[in-house]
């Protein structure tokens, strides 16, 4: 055989996948696997795509994004603090390829980004496939926040980026103002990026202090942003991403080369999206909420409390199992599938996911209730 790109040797499929697989294999197995909204792409956005489709918006779009577009992510961007023009903005298939641009674009074969863990894993995957190195801060024994004593240990002169994600998957928890001041310490005046991946931004139930509005930090910090999740568009793949010139420079030049450009209809149905009102989807969201911690806690579960997205991280270490051990027997014993902590970098826990219709969830813990009863 002919040798392959070694970076990617060490890869692996994401195992909210394979867990998610493993349940359609097994029959009759529930689901509360994946971050996807159950609930419908609002009206007016889909026929704001019909709309540009008849009038033939089907050929390629700048770069960069529709200026059109670009114009109105700059103006939201600006109304909520942090003041951006659309030259600082690049439109992307999704957060994914914001991530993925960011990431590859500002690192260097053995420099290293600090993820705050649990954490997303596409950041190592990421990493990986340039040549860097992800360095976990533990915050599961700081009550899921970022203290200064933590973060300078795990500091050195190789640090490139660090990642915020809040609200967090997996947790849903949001990182306090103390957190985000202990960040800005590490990181100010410093050759160090931040990465705030704010997919989950606008599902925060409480206040979300928000690091990507920081003037101080403005030539040190890349915004990640999608349209999935707000706006149940997750079949769409159409995000952004915000950064200073000189960034823009290099990271316009790695996504066009990437994807050319986001199909334009698309993106003349994301400028309806930006002023389409999401409280109706947050509600629901809000209310399931409220319906998991209170069963969870019924059953004398503990997790962090989730203050965004829609995911609850609960403890399982009482159960004497890992976590993979725990899922795959849930789904062979107790007919229902979540994703084990270690595909978040932390033992000990399970996410499930609260996007799913009423009924799914009532059946989820159901047999979640039924599963802890045999251990």
């Amino acid at each position: 055989m002919i040798p392959l790109n070694q970076n990617l040797d060490s890869l692996k499929r994401s195992q909210i996948r394979v867990f998610t697989n493993l349940a359609k294999a097994t029959p009759g197995c529930a689901s509360l696997t994946i971050g996807e909204p159950d609930l419908d792409t609002p009206e007016a956005i889909k026929l704001a795509a019909m709309a540009a489709l008849r009038d033939n918006q089907t050929h390629y779009a700048p770069n960069q994004g529709t200026p059109a577009l670009r114009e109105a992510i700059a103006a939201r961007e600006t109304n909520r603090g942090n003041p951006t023009r659309p030259e600082n903005v690049l439109v992307t298939v999704g957060a994914c390829q914001a991530l993925f641009t960011a990431l590859l674009g500002i690192l260097n074969p053995g420099e290293e980004i600090i993820v705050p863990t649990p954490g997303f894993g596409l950041y190592e995957t990421i990493a990986t496939i340039a040549g860097a190195k992800t360095v976990p801060l533990d915050v599961t024994k700081t009550g899921f926040q970022i203290t200064e004593a933590a973060l300078a240990e795990v500091m050195t002169e190789k640090t490139k980026a660090i990642i915020i994600n809040s609200p967090c998957n997996p947790t849903g928890v949001v990182f306090s103002a103390e957190s985000l001041a202990a960040v800005k310490k590490a990181v100010l005046g410093k050759p160090v990026f931040v990465i705030c991946d704010n997919v989950y931004y606008d599902l925060s139930y409480v206040d979300c202090p928000d690091i990507s509005r920081d003037p101080d930090l403005r030539d040190q910090m890349i915004l990640c942003q999608s349209f999935s999740k707000p706006w149940a568009m997750t079949g769409w793949r159409i995000g952004y991403l915000t950064c200073p010139d000189y960034v823009m420079d290099r990271l316009l030049l790695l996504s066009a080369a990437t994807i050319t450009a986001v199909p334009t209809f698309l993106q003349e149905a994301a400028i309806t999206a930006l002023n389409t009102d999401i409280a109706p989807l947050k509600a629901v969201y809000e209310k399931r909420r409220a319906y998991v911690c209170e069963r969870l806690k019924a059953m004398g579960l503990s997790f962090p409390e989730p203050e965004g997205a829609f995911y609850v991280f609960v403890n399982i270490e009482k159960f004497g199992l890992d976590s993979e051990t725990f899922c795959t027997r849930m789904i062979r014993e107790g007919k229902l599938a979540v994703v084990p902590g270690a595909c978040f970098g932390t033992e000990g826990y399970i996410r499930l996911s609260y996007c799913y219709s009423d009924e799914e969830l009532k059946t989820g813990l159901d047999r979640l209730e039924a599963f802890i009863a045999t251990l």
